[in-house]
């Protein structure tokens, strides 16, 4: 897979991730000049793509270790609620970039982050959306046979609760061909809508692009009325094995649809779920990709959230980064539109949509936790720079059009460093309290990426050493900070350390110490 090819690159920057051994001490916990945001009340914002990371942790919660690719930056990170400073700006989202500096949890390498993350002044409860039109296309092959096809069932069922008079439900059942059942009906006739949800069986193979291409078609039949949001819903366990089953054909039909306002949201369940086509066809349709792995998944997706993830709030984003003489881009995470340049790079979106939760100290209820995220940047400096040149860490360009208003909207902010942080000090500096979970985060995921690629190379030793390392100082951290994101993906982390653990007892290979980490700073040439 590209991405997990490339991620597995980048990484040797200042995630500097050489394994780790479980005797070696790790980074004190960062402190941050920042203060946790009082009753932030502002919602997040979520990209297309990758809404959680629910396959990954299905596979931990099965005793398994998870394989290569399945873990995705932007779904893991849009699971953590990271509270922003009160959106206040006139539009509706609002930017804000954010700068810190550290050494990681894994090796003590000393990194400048560069953190953008978005919220929202509108509120998901009071919003008043436009009429939906909503195209489910369901896989109902053999494959789907069981739990995977009882959840959809009960999640479209529920997802009536959240519909309004207004909207419109077409039903696409497929298999080895695929089936129209329901064609824009109201829900005047629930019985009938039911009925057509509850009817629905498995069997024969898995033809996505028939499914799809039927989807479309109804889709593009009523989309006349430019005051109804017409949605495409596509639902299976993500395998092709019928008709086409050309994943660029699959694609360039999503970003054709895309382009003429009819965005793609996929849904991916069952243990044999292929991530990589249903999320490239979320990303090429400008919507999400959820992955259901539990009935309260499957409820809150349907049910909560049909108001947000349906509706977008910002059209045709762009965000530029230019970095300062003193630093180079090393990686980025939490977002799939980014293009590298000479001085930095551009992110582009076609869209924007509200996230759930409006503060990470909300509880965390159902299946999903559904924050928002952030982009991160990791720079590195340059060695022959003197300090001053540290200073200006880089500028911010953000622009896109509100849906509301069709007007374009633009701000620019400038990103420095204090003289302090030339030399880091003792657990970090950061420009505001969030950037701390998010270098939190960053080394999580970090050591979940790591872990897999050596679970998977039979570096048992190495993969465990990794997560009992960022295990020991994400608990330090911790217990200065409630955080219930963090203490969350600790229970995975346990989980994976139990996993390969138990495959260690399985397979009867040795358990060795890994290497020392790589040296304090990282420079580049």
């Amino acid at each position: 897979m590209v991405k997990y090819t490339l991620h597995k690159r980048l990484l040797l920057s200042c995630m500097a991730l050489t394994a780790v051994s479980c005797a070696e001490s790790a980074s004190e916990s960062p402190s941050s000049s920042g203060e946790p945001v009082e009753n932030p009340g502002s919602a997040g914002v979520s990209q297309p793509g990758a809404a959680d990371f629910g396959q990954f942790r299905a596979v931990l919660e099965a005793g398994e270790i998870p394989g290569p690719g399945i873990l995705d930056d932007l779904g893991f990170f849009a699971e953590h609620k990271l509270d922003y400073p009160k959106a206040d700006c006139e539009g509706s989202v609002c930017l804000h970039p954010l700068v810190g500096v550290m050494g990681n949890f894994l090796t003590g390498v000393d990194c400048t982050l560069i953190q953008l993350g978005m919220n929202s002044p509108l509120d998901p409860e009071s919003l008043k959306r436009p009429a939906l039109h909503v195209v489910l296309v369901v896989d109902t092959s053999g494959s789907m046979e069981g739990a995977p096809l009882a959840y959809l069932k009960d999640g479209l069922v529920r997802m009536l609760d959240s519909l309004g008079d207004d909207d419109r439900i077409s039903l696409v059942r497929y298999g080895t061909d695929a089936e129209v059942l329901l064609e824009h009906q109201g829900l005047d006739d629930r019985i009938a809508l039911e009925s057509a949800f509850t009817l629905l069986d498995a069997s024969g193979r898995t033809n996505i692009f028939a499914g799809l291409f039927e989807g479309y078609a109804l889709a593009e039949a009523h989309a006349a009325d430019p005051d109804v949001e017409t949605r495409v819903v596509l639902m299976s366990d993500g395998v092709m094995n019928e008709g086409l089953v050309d994943l660029p054909a699959l694609i360039g039909l999503a970003k054709r649809h895309a382009r003429t306002g009819i965005g793609l949201t996929t849904i991916g369940a069952g243990r044999e779920f292929d991530p990589e086509l249903m999320r490239g066809l979320a990303e090429a349709g400008a919507g999400n990709f959820y992955f259901l792995d539990d009935p309260a998944a499957m409820v809150e997706v349907f049910s909560q959230e049909v108001d947000t993830f349906l509706v977008p709030i910002a059209l045709d984003v762009t965000i530029e980064t230019i970095v300062s003489d003193g630093y180079r881009l090393g990686a980025t995470y939490g977002t799939n539109g980014f293009t590298a340049n000479s001085h930095g790079g551009t992110i582009e979106l076609p869209v924007l949509f509200l996230a759930g939760r409006r503060s990470a100290s909300e509880p965390i209820t159902g299946g999903r936790r559904g924050g928002g995220g952030a982009i991160l940047y990791e720079l590195m400096r340059d060695r022959d720079a003197e300090g001053e040149a540290w200073s200006e860490v880089g500028t911010v360009r953000f622009s896109y059009t509100d849906p509301r208003s069709g007007q374009r909207i633009s701000e620019e902010a400038q990103l420095d460093v204090p003289e302090s942080a030339w030399v880091i000090p003792d657990g970090g500096w950061f420009s505001d309290f969030t950037v701390e979970k998010a270098f939190v985060m960053l080394n999580l995921y970090a050591a979940f990426e790591l872990a897999v690629e050596l679970a998977w190379d039979s570096d048992l030793g190495s993969a465990l050493g990794t997560l009992k390392t960022v295990r020991a100082s994400v608990s330090d951290w911790l217990i200065e900070n409630d955080d219930a994101d963090i203490a969350d993906d600790m229970r995975y982390v346990d989980m994976f350390i139990e996993a390969i653990e138990a495959e260690a007892a399985r397979s009867g290979v040795p358990v060795v110490r890994s290497p020392a980490p790589q040296p304090r700073y990282w420079f580049y040439d």
